[in-house]
């Protein structure tokens, strides 16, 4: 339920210039609105308009909703990627990324500000590039794609814009694939080699798979919910492989020198010494 068919009337119609305008940032949020109507009210200030009369809707009531789905999608995403994490962990991290710095920088990679609908005040004040405005719009856009599209549409919508988030919070301490890299360069002059195999799962939850190469052969595979952690998994088991060949080499060397000694023992008992040929007893 999307709830589209209640807010229509009371929007107003869009000239053809602003058209153009939110069609060139639903590109930018690879979306397409049935209404552009909602999308317009979301990039609408409470300062536009003034002077007119009456005052103008803002976005103020899309950007209540907006906060709530957006701490939804959020969530949601951290309880399927953490099962094991305690409620605690979970709203740390959820704080962490819908931060009002967070918001405001994918809000400046789509230059949000440019499509703000600012009264003459705001304008001068600079308002088209204040952090916290930008990111109570970049909100209030969220929350018109859920009335226009519902969750699943704007889960997917949200979930892209924050990948980078994502992928920051995931990283692993400790990078596999530098140290990978380290070891193949120093051990046998190589490169490693990243290939996304294949994905799975549905698109509010993809799952990514990597496989790592060098030489021509397969030395590890990873899965992860960003092609990055996916890299990462894969150099992971990659160095699990190439430890565990290293640790077969030394045994079978070290088995190797035993045999060795033994056989040199042996020897040495079967040689006839030539003081006492075979058949005649020493003294």
């Amino acid at each position: 339920m999307t709830g589209a068919d209640t807010t229509v009337p009371a929007l107003p119609a869009i000239d053809p210039d602003r058209e153009a305008q939110l069609a060139e940032l639903e590109g930018k949020l690879d979306v397409r609105l049935r209404d552009r109507r909602l999308l317009s009210l979301a990039l609408q200030h409470g300062s536009y308009g003034h002077g007119g009369g009456s005052r103008r809707e803002s976005y103020e009531r899309l950007e209540l909703l907006g906060d709530a789905v957006l701490s939804l999608v959020v969530c949601d995403h951290l309880y399927h990627r953490y099962p094991d994490a305690p409620e605690g962990e979970l709203a740390k991290l959820r704080a962490r990324i819908v931060s009002e710095p967070w918001l405001a920088r994918i809000a400046q990679s789509l230059d949000l500000g440019r499509y703000i609908l600012l009264g003459k005040g705001e304008e001068k004040a600079g308002g088209r590039h204040r952090p916290a405005l930008l990111a109570d719009v970049l909100e209030a856009v969220l929350g018109a794609v859920y009335v226009d599209s519902g969750f699943g549409v704007v889960h997917a919508v949200a979930t892209r814009l924050l990948q980078d988030a994502f992928d920051e919070l995931e990283m692993p301490s400790e990078d596999y694939k530098s140290t990978l890299q380290e070891l193949l360069q120093e051990q046998e002059r190589r490169i490693p080699r990243y290939r996304i195999s294949s994905q799975e799962g549905p698109d509010h939850a993809r799952i990514f798979v990597a496989t790592v190469e060098a030489s021509g052969r397969i030395l590890g595979e990873g899965k992860g919910s960003s092609k990055k952690q996916a890299e990462q998994a894969a150099a992971r088991e990659a160095l699990r492989h190439l430890a565990r060949r290293d640790r077969k080499a030394e045994d079978e060397g070290r088995g190797s020198g035993i045999r060795d000694r033994n056989s040199s023992q042996v020897s040495r008992r079967q040689t006839p010494n030539p003081r006492h040929p075979p058949g005649h007893a020493a003294r």
